[in-house]
């Protein structure tokens, strides 16, 4: 594919994520992404085959940012308690300016489980935002002098499961999910060292 093909299918990702975490995977139809961008049905179809190819093209171009996310978390640091106070306030400003995109993300995970087409995309992205909480872990072990007790999975899933639930309390409303979060990363982290 030509460098022009690529961006136009990037734009158009971006102009679906919008419909996409307003109204989650099930929801919406080309034709409605369509009617909510600059770009008409037959333009998003040119480009996409259908639906899922888009859903996957979108997720995967949102995803691809967010996965540098704590980089400037981990450099930044020079303490574990330093690491560990970024960390709780960078998840707490991701739930706060990019809630629809999370909840889109969840939604298609877990669509992954009914769609085999979702699958392979799930999966790698879950791979690469793994590999970005190994990076806030294991830097967070080094500085406290201490080894992981977690393998990079069982890190992942713990702290993906404590963000998933204080953002479905977010988005239902509860203002005490976010100041819950930072208390239950301060609380979790230290239990992933030896």
């Amino acid at each position: 594919m030509s460098v022009k093909h690529e961006e136009r299918r990037d734009q158009l990702a971006e102009s679906a994520l919008r419909t996409l975490g307003e109204r989650g995977y099930a929801r919406t139809s080309l034709r409605e992404i369509a009617q909510h961008s600059e770009f008409s049905h037959g333009v998003v179809h040119y480009y996409f085959h259908d639906k899922t190819e888009l859903v996957v093209h979108a997720v995967r171009y949102y995803k691809a940012r967010c996965v540098t996310r704590y980089d400037g978390v981990v450099a930044d640091s020079s303490t574990a308690q330093e690491l560990l106070d970024a960390f709780a306030a960078k998840l707490v400003e991701t739930v706060l300016d990019e809630a629809p995109m999370h909840c889109l993300w969840y939604d298609v995970r877990a669509q992954s489980m009914f769609e085999p087409a979702l699958r392979e995309a799930v999966t790698l992205i879950d791979r690469t935002l793994e590999e970005m909480i190994w990076r806030v872990v294991s830097r967070y072990a080094e500085l406290a002098a201490r080894p992981t007790a977690l393998d990079p999975a069982a890190a992942y899933g713990v702290l993906d499961g404590v963000f998933q639930q204080a953002l479905l309390a977010h988005v239902a409303g509860d203002e005490t999910a976010l100041p819950r979060l930072v208390d239950q990363v301060h609380g979790l982290m230290p239990l992933v060292l030896a």
